[in-house]
């Protein structure tokens, strides 16, 4: 997927352009210049077209203060690895010596498509001020109020005419694309060459080696292709040195877009960190499926069966919401558990995402709920009332619940009926996506 970054000076409106873009408000917001110090990225779809769009801190070139001589080559960093670069200036204030200086270094060193956005236009008396942006050297020049939403459909129309065409043709339809995810040096590359019986991704002790995406592909006995996407590891937010580990995140959560299965690598030494759950988390909000790896199972001590059981309470007990997912222990140093055991938990996932269930356990679940569940009320003793379900879809599986309120249903129940779900039919390692629909109870 193609990224989008938005880059300025202070206080020209790049958040409120950000917010506007993605529709919803996720950047802080405020008239102090320079309030958005880190990065913040989401996706962007529009007229069938998907991106990434991140937003930046404000630039000032020709500021020695520490933080932004951190911040700056940052940015650079950022507009380097961008397929479209957002220049945001102030329309009303016009342009000054730090857009110019941000523009000179985009023209001389960053061959990347430029649009320059002439950002609050609040009124149609103030369009005449877009003219004066030409004078930045870029051809591509949109006025907009992303307060008002005035000419955000033609910035964004704009955008997806620049945007490089999402070149898939090397992948065939009936691949099954996993992605290895997970922090910095728990042994992704390790296990991918173990896989493929051959050193494809450079391998080393210093974290963050494999900086983007790397694809393999696979053949298995039975015929089945398998592409392997080994990602850039991933740190803590805050521990984002440049952008170059920045963008491995946003590659990373592209990664597991493409994926049909996701492995997440977890360290044994170490065990279940906050960015691994994290990670699940992404993963099953994707909609993916995951499979669950302890590596490094070599360098623990002990006794192997009482430290086995451990690792797997603790693992279990850190990633609750995925508890249902496959759990393989390996050493890719050793090769133990990578193989069949791994591929046999990776094809186990991406066959169940297409599971079906059949007319007859719809109506048994339905039954057993009715009979002997206790049903959610609202605040007045309404009691909810489920008059039937379908499954609507497949990878994820999901499924319409039709009801007498949707508004009754708590998230504590929904969680109750995927369990339910899952207990009926074989969903190991699969999100399951619920919907709730008001009806009359008559079926159509």
């Amino acid at each position: 997927m193609a990224i989008v970054t938005i880059v300025g000076r202070p206080n020209v409106g790049k958040s409120s352009l950000f917010n506007r873009l993605i529709g919803e408000r996720r950047a802080i917001v405020d008239d102090v210049p320079g309030v958005t110090r880190d990065r913040l990225y989401g996706q962007v779809e529009w007229r069938g077209n998907n991106f990434y769009l991140v937003d930046t801190g404000g630039l000032l070139l020709r500021d020695e203060d520490p933080i932004m001589e951190g911040m700056k080559g940052q940015i650079l960093q950022a507009m380097e690895e961008s397929d479209v670069i957002l220049l945001s200036v102030d329309g009303r204030e016009g342009l000054t010596w730090m857009d110019e200086d941000i523009a000179m270094v985009i023209r001389k060193g960053v061959p990347k498509p430029v649009i320059v956005v002439v950002n609050k236009l609040d009124d149609m008396k103030f369009d005449e001020l877009v003219y004066e942006a030409y004078g930045l050297g870029f051809k591509d020049v949109v006025g907009i109020s992303a307060i008002h939403a005035r000419g955000i459909d033609d910035l964004l129309d704009r955008v997806c005419e620049l945007l490089p065409e999402d070149d898939r043709s090397f992948e065939e339809e009936d691949e099954i694309k996993v992605a290895l995810v997970g922090r910095p040096n728990v042994g992704k590359s390790s296990i991918l060459n173990r896989l493929l019986g051959e050193n494809r991704s450079l391998v080393s002790d210093v974290p963050g080696t494999t900086r983007d995406s790397i694809d393999s592909l696979m053949e298995l006995d039975d015929g089945r292709k398998l592409r392997l996407i080994d990602t850039a590891g991933l740190r803590r937010k805050s521990r984002f040195k440049d952008d170059i580990e920045y963008y491995s995140f946003v590659r990373t959560m592209e990664s597991i877009d493409r994926s049909d299965v996701a492995i997440l690598v977890v360290d044994a030494v170490e065990g279940v960190t906050d960015q691994d759950k994290k990670l699940a988390s992404s993963i099953v909000e994707r909609g993916k499926g995951i499979v669950l790896v302890m590596n490094k199972w070599d360098l623990l001590k002990g006794d192997g069966e009482r430290i086995g059981d451990e690792k797997r309470d603790s693992v279990r007990d850190s990633l609750v919401f995925v508890d249902h997912a496959p759990l393989v222990f390996c050493s890719a140093l050793t090769g133990r558990g990578v193989g069949a055991k791994l591929l046999d938990a990776v094809l186990g996932v991406y066959d169940r995402r297409k599971n079906r269930f059949g007319t007859t356990k719809l109506n048994g679940l339905l039954r057993d709920v009715l009979a002997f569940e206790r049903l959610p009320s609202d605040k007045k003793g309404k009691l909810l009332r489920i008059y039937y379900c379908t499954q609507a879809g497949v990878e994820p599986p999901m499924f319409v619940f039709f009801v007498n309120d949707r508004n009754i249903v708590t998230r504590s129940f929904e969680n109750h009926m995927i369990n339910q779900i899952r207990r009926l039919g074989d969903y190991d390692g699969v999100p399951i996506r619920l919907f709730w629909r008001n009806s009359d109870g008559k079926r159509r």
